[in-house]
């Protein structure tokens, strides 16, 4: 036992970075006579690492046992890194205290897990330390310049505190080449074009690497290039360079991605849809070890989908939590089409992935593109209620998200639903309340809606909110007109310093006529959910269509018809049934006589029998007078 224990020590000492396989091997066969022999495990959990072998590390630690694993945190921690568990690492990185090795593996997952912001403070830590050798200060400076350039893609350039490069960027090809990345992201192209021209010829010029690191290196920068070329117009010039080199040469998967997405983006307008989906069809599976960061993913499935949906080769969903996404899914899934045709599509998909805010976003806009308020609503208050059952905490940021949040607003607002609109800015304005960085504009809104509430509750958060928007802005007129409404009923005498500073009512309405606005009186405020219901009944009755004049033929109008008069409309009933209708009497004298004006006034007893014709029972004429002949 001894003589192998001392073999093993006497061959860790003569070992080189050359050997690795042979530790390996002679830790194997120690540990064959002793499995629980400490050294041993430790030498070959090493000597994986060294061989990249990092699943076979892991697999020895799990092994080793509960105490081995905590003498080999360390180990374990860059071996869960390198094999993507890059959430593990962190946390077992950030429990090893006062370890310079361990900072470097919390910066590096950390930044591999796009928390730039924590990465740049831990790499700001170790250059500050001064206990690094030349090499590691080297690395920390490349690293940092990484970390800044992709601070400045994320949008938080103001966390960058270095915002021009300097001297010692311009020394190795790495740091020029995360100087113009960094450049480009801001928007400085020129200045991007110039730093990649110095990160290609430093690159040019080392000479401790193989030609074809080398050429690695300068694919990445040419991809790079690639994209200023496009950015700035020289889109002939960036087909060209794309052209020059081939995808296969690039050892880099994800490097190899970027540069077919960015082929293919160059010359879309004038390529295959097909042979383009079909590439990226058949582009290889980036590891999750070596994962595109959240933006590079979006914008490559964001052109798959675009190839797909042109290709109309796959119409299927592509991916059900990216909301900007599922719009361009939606739309394939509709096969672009628009309103009840679209809806009737969309909504069965809608119940297959209820949480996908995206997709019912997209069904809101085709029922508003149809003048349908109420159900674009009722699709918004659905996934709301969704989202709030929910136990998932992603699920519940994106339900008080602003932008949902306004739309739905938007909608109540065209309803005329002023309750609604309260109760839902509320609820956000509470959840954004207890956050880290709460959103302003929503906060804005929800206190104008909260200070117009008659409630007093409402009038209480209403404080709360713009006391805390003064807090932050006590330079802003709007967080201290607000702050000054919403103390003063309840409390005028804490803001009289505040009044004071904003402008007087009497200076606001001096170019007010007061007369002319007497004169033209009180306007009538038409809601508009009553001025679209009126729009759409006088829409739907001018839309009635009208019956067809009939046309009467000229051998069935009578001769003496004129088309300028009214015809009379009892024309068609008996001459007895008509109005003016008048019986033939042979009295007329007798007739004319009582129908003359001054004659005289006959009893009520002669009115039934006068003026009528009496036919004879017997059929004889009275006496005294000739009988008539048959007419």
């Amino acid at each position: 036992m001894a003589g192998q224990d001392s073999s093993l020590s006497t061959l860790l000492k003569r070992a080189t970075i050359e050997d690795h396989e042979e530790i390996l091997q002679a830790c194997i066969s120690k540990l064959k006579q002793s499995k629980k022999d400490g050294t041993a495990q430790h030498a070959k959990v090493v000597a994986l690492l060294k061989l990249e072998r990092y699943e076979d590390a892991l697999r020895v630690l799990e092994e080793s046992g509960e105490a081995h694993q905590n003498i080999a945190r360390l180990e374990k921690a860059y071996a869960l890194y390198k094999h993507g568990e890059f959430q593990e690492a962190q946390l077992i990185s950030q429990d090893i205290a006062n370890d310079r090795g361990a900072r470097h593996i919390e910066a590096q997952a950390s930044y591999r897990l796009e928390d730039f912001a924590g990465a740049a403070k831990l790499y700001k830590n170790l250059i500050s330390s001064q206990t690094g050798t030349d090499n590691e200060d080297n690395d920390l400076r490349i690293n940092g310049s990484a970390t800044d350039a992709q601070l400045e893609w994320q949008r938080n350039g103001h966390l960058v505190e270095k915002k021009t490069p300097g001297r010692e960027d311009l020394e190795a090809f790495e740091t020029a080449y995360n100087a113009a990345c960094l450049s480009i992201a801001r928007g400085e192209f020129g200045r991007g074009e110039i730093l990649l021209r110095r990160a290609r010829d430093l690159c040019n010029a080392v000479d401790d690497l193989s030609e074809d690191e080398k050429a690695g290196e300068l694919l990445s920068i040419d991809i790079q290039q690639t994209y200023l070329l496009d950015k700035l117009g020289k889109t002939e010039e960036a087909q060209t360079l794309l052209s020059n080199f081939s995808l296969q040469r690039i050892p880099d998967l994800p490097t190899r991605l970027i540069a077919l997405n960015n082929k293919i983006a160059s010359n879309f307008a004038k390529s295959n849809p097909y042979l383009s989906h079909r590439e990226f069809a058949s582009a290889p599976k980036v590891p999750k070890s070596d994962k595109l960061f959240a933006f590079q993913a979006e914008r490559l499935l964001h052109n798959e989908s675009t190839s797909r949906l042109l290709s109309s080769n796959s119409l299927s969903a592509t991916s059900a939590h990216l909301s900007k996404i599922s719009v361009l899914n939606a739309a394939a899934q509709a096969q672009c089409q628009f309103g009840k045709q679209g809806v009737k599509k969309l909504v069965p998909l809608l119940e297959k992935r209820p949480h996908d805010a995206g997709l019912a976003m997209t069904i809101a806009q085709l029922y508003i593109s149809t003048n349908n308020h109420g159900s674009a609503a009722a699709i918004l208050e659905a996934l709301f209620k969704r989202l709030d059952t929910s136990n998932d905490p992603v699920h519940e940021a994106v339900r008080h998200a602003p932008g949902l949040v306004a739309t739905l607003v938007s909608i109540y607002s065209v309803q005329g639903r002023k309750a609604q609109i309260t109760t839902e800015l509320a609820k956000a304005a509470t959840y954004w309340h207890h956050k880290s960085k709460p959103q302003p504009t929503l906060y804005q809104a929800a206190g104008l809606a909260l200070l117009e509430s008659p409630r007093p509750e409402d009038q209480i958060s209403a404080k709360e909110i713009f006391s805390t928007l003064y807090s932050q802005e006590p330079n802003s007129r709007f967080a201290t007109a607000g702050y000054v409404a919403a103390h003063a009923l309840s409390s005028p005498a804490s803001v009289v310093k505040e009044a004071e500073s904003l402008t007087s009512v009497s200076r606001l309405i001096a170019d007010v006529d007061v007369g002319k606005l007497e004169e033209a009186g009180v306007p009538s405020m038409i809601s508009p959910a009553d001025a679209a219901q009126t729009a759409s009944r006088k829409r739907a009755l001018d839309e009635k269509p009208k019956p067809a004049k009939k046309r009467i033929r000229k051998s069935r109008l009578p001769k003496d018809f004129d088309a300028n008069k009214t015809p009379d409309a009892e024309r068609w009933l008996p001459l007895r049934e008509r109005s003016s209708y008048r019986p033939k009497n042979k009295k007329g004298r007798q007739r004319g006589a009582a129908s003359t004006q001054g004659g005289v006034e006959k009893g009520p007893e002669k009115a039934s029998g006068e003026g009528l014709i009496k036919a004879s029972s017997s059929g004889q004429q009275s006496k005294g007078k000739k009988k008539k002949g048959k007419k």
